[in-house]
């Protein structure tokens, strides 16, 4: 079975309040088995746009990706990230040859 992923581009306005989203995201992400293969760090703009910071999280299954993101405990975590950045989160199955 494919893996899932989210690839998320962030831009942050308030740091100290999406650290209290990073916090609350941490129990939605172990119970569905995220794990991070990306979390911010340099990167270079190739093509198109960008955003400040970049993630991409692996889930063992396409199935868990999307259920982790459409969960109480993730949209609580959600709910705090909203009125301080900006983003796009895309997921997506992994490629099993």
């Amino acid at each position: 079975m494919p893996k899932g992923y989210w690839i998320g581009r962030i831009d942050v306005d308030d740091p100290e309040t999406y650290k209290d989203y990073v916090a609350a995201n941490a129990a939605p992400f172990a119970e569905y088995g995220a794990r991070f293969l990306v979390r911010g760090g340099p990167f270079e703009l190739a093509e198109g746009t960008a955003r400040a910071r970049n993630v991409v999280i692996e889930f063992p299954s396409y199935q868990a990706a999307l259920e982790c993101y459409h969960s109480d405990g993730y949209q609580a975590a959600k709910a705090i990230r909203d009125p301080v950045s900006t983003g796009d989160i895309v997921i997506v199955e992994g490629y099993d040859g």
